[in-house]
């Protein structure tokens, strides 16, 4: 199967990740989490989002870039929100991604500095109304436009008042993850 890197949301590395990556790896997947918050857990995402102001986001980038050191460049690269900021980053930048998932947020590619790689396939999963939900952002735009401009990119919209899958209706929850599974496989 593939080698993984998943990033976590601003909550910081919970149980509700843990057990993502312990599905995944029951996928056959091997399966790496750093934790971009120093051991950090929040129980809002508004507390969250406030210790990442205050330690600001070149911080999680760069616990991004340095949780890669050491692993094949072959990976695939899956961000839970928060987790998108490293996860699309390295997919465009770092040579030999496989893939990549995004979960509740995307960038326009161009913010981080280099073209979407021609080929790279990715899943980018959102809440029709994230954009209501959390304050101002282009993640829905962004991930309309990438995946109408790139052949292999699908997006995947869920009808949910919450912003993350574990806050989403079971059944919603079960379908993000099934797509997830399925595109993983080869």
């Amino acid at each position: 199967m593939s080698e993984l890197i998943l990033f976590h949301h601003v909550q910081g590395l919970g149980d509700d990740v843990h057990a993502f990556a312990d599905e995944l790896r029951a996928a056959g997947h091997e399966v790496h989490v750093p934790d971009l918050l120093d051991g950090r857990t929040f129980p809002t995402i508004p507390e969250g989002i406030a210790h990442v102001q205050e330690i600001g986001f070149d911080t999680i980038v760069q616990r991004g870039r340095a949780a890669v050191e050491g692993l094949p460049d072959e990976l695939v690269y899956i961000g839970i929100s928060l987790g998108v900021i490293p996860a699309q980053l390295l997919a465009q930048t770092r040579p030999g991604a496989q893939a990549a998932v995004f979960l509740h947020s995307a960038i326009p590619p161009s913010e981080l500095g280099s073209p979407w790689p021609a080929g790279l396939p990715a899943q980018i999963h959102l809440g029709e109304h994230d954009a209501e939900m959390l304050p101002p952002n282009g993640d829905l735009a962004a991930a309309r436009a990438l995946a109408a401009a790139e052949e292999g990119v699908e997006l995947f919209l869920y009808p949910t008042e919450t912003h993350l899958f574990k806050d989403y209706a079971e059944a919603d929850a079960t379908l993000l993850k099934e797509r997830v599974l399925a595109f993983l496989r080869p």
